[in-house]
């Protein structure tokens, strides 16, 4: 079950066009401050709909922000899919992922600054037994099941720690490029960036 699954449960039942411009509101406004210093009314008005209709799709500010961000990388996710098919050379596939993840960092700045200043994680783990996108990391975890059966990804730690690697220097990546103004392109240097983290989870 997705984190937010009781929460949009509801929400799918929505107009598409309603929920893209609550989602989008959501993007402009938690981007722009911490989560404690945004009222649903201010969710509402951006997205032309009522206070009620929040409630009555969302239940809650929580519920709506991480509902929102399972969306987002969701989307992600779909487009890691639809880029590893064809590639048939496994590191090739890794590296295609790492691209697109940086990629969609570029074109969706605003929902780096969205978790570097709303996204608290103790908070987004209370809204369900499982908090991690599933068909974000299931991606990953697929991919590196591949390497570790391929026998070309380190076997001497558990997967979710390959996992833990790549994705804390993606994330790191990912702000920092925010933090120092985005004026570096982090695709232009992916491939050097992705054989640095390359190095450090090949099977030695």
């Amino acid at each position: 079950m997705r984190h937010s699954e009781a929460a949009t449960a509801d929400a799918a039942q929505l107009d598409p066009d309603t929920r893209v411009r609550i989602e989008r509101a959501v993007l402009d406004v938690f981007s722009e401050r911490e989560f404690h210093r945004v009222g649903l009314i201010e969710i509402a008005r951006g997205a032309n709909v009522s206070l009620q209709t929040i409630y009555k799709y969302y239940g809650s500010k929580e519920a709506l922000l991480f509902s929102s961000l399972d969306a987002w990388l969701g989307k992600l996710a779909e487009r890691m899919i639809d880029h590893l098919q064809g590639i048939e050379d496994y590191k090739e596939r890794l590296r295609k992922v790492f691209w697109v993840f940086l990629d969609f960092t570029e074109k969706n700045p605003k929902i780096v600054q969205l978790m570097m200043s709303s996204v608290y994680i103790n908070t987004w783990r209370k809204q369900g037994a499982q908090y991690d996108n599933p068909e974000l990391f299931g991606t990953f975890i697929r991919v590196l099941a591949e390497g570790r059966a391929k026998g070309v990804l380190n076997d001497q730690v558990d997967e979710k720690v390959l996992l833990d690697y790549i994705m804390g220097v993606l994330f790191r990546l990912s702000q920092t490029w925010v933090q120092r103004g985005m004026k570096d392109s982090l695709t232009r240097q992916a491939n050097v960036l992705f054989e640095m983290l390359w190095r450090a989870i090949s099977k030695p």
